[in-house]
């Protein structure tokens, strides 16, 4: 099969058929070196054929920070995963650094979809903005990282003032059970900025439900990054 660019280096993050995602980060140290991986990453997966081992879609963004790029990969399996790592993974990846050497791989998370708040079918706005957040617990529990996502739903509902720059938001549940992702698509990152500088602590307004979210207990760590979109790849149909 053939490797196809994804419109907008938007992933289909609803894919019916994924079983796990992963998603890990690179450094790569500038502005320049991150483009230069795109680039040498969008290279190096056009020259082969897409494999064909359970990989439904591989999208990589450039980290607002100047340094990193965040690499969202959805699977069949934890087995497809692993098949590519044996059989695919070193030949892109050598490529790949003989481009840009020094590249420092970090933070592999293996994560399921749990809830999204899709776009509206009517919003036919193009996300600019990828924003990441991250929330890590004091311990693995499978029903706490549920409750903490469904209560943002809950704050979400009633919040009487949300930002219109905010476009979707896909929540995904650690599966070691101490995580949760929220990979949220904005119209602009100055958009979330102007979310964050409004009344309330973070993106939503000052609500009993927010708050409730905020000092949600056992959250130990976590943060929100902003990235920009810059590949999707896919399948295609046909052959090189």
């Amino acid at each position: 099969m053939t490797v196809v660019s994804e419109p907008h280096a938007r992933p289909d993050l609803r894919r019916p058929g994924t079983g796990v995602v992963k998603v890990s980060t690179w450094r790569v140290g500038t502005p320049e070196r991150q483009r230069a991986a795109v680039d040498a990453i969008a290279a190096a997966w056009r020259r082969r054929d897409w494999p064909d081992v359970g990989l439904r879609s591989y999208t990589v963004h450039i980290g607002e920070d100047g340094d990193t790029l965040l690499h969202y990969s959805q699977w069949t399996s934890e087995e497809a995963y692993e098949e590519f790592f044996r059989s695919h993974r070193d030949e892109r990846n050598a490529e790949i650094d003989a481009a840009v050497p020094g590249i420092e791989r970090v933070a592999l998370h293996s994560y399921a979809l749990y809830r999204s708040a899709p776009p509206d079918p009517d919003d036919h706005r193009v996300p600019g903005c990828v924003v990441i957040v991250d929330v890590e617990f004091d311990g693995p529990d499978p029903d706490r990282q549920r409750a903490w996502v469904d209560g943002v739903f809950d704050a979400l509902a009633g919040d009487p003032a949300p930002h219109p720059g905010g476009m979707s938001a896909h929540f995904h549940l650690g599966l070691d059970g101490t995580r949760v992702l929220n990979y949220a698509e904005w119209e602009s990152a100055g958009a979330h900025v102007e979310a964050l500088a409004a009344p309330g602590d973070g993106v939503g307004s000052d609500t009993p439900q927010w708050r409730k979210v905020l000092t949600f207990p056992g959250v130990v760590g976590g943060g929100v990054k902003r990235y920009a979109p810059a590949l999707s790849l896919g399948a295609g149909a046909g052959a090189h």
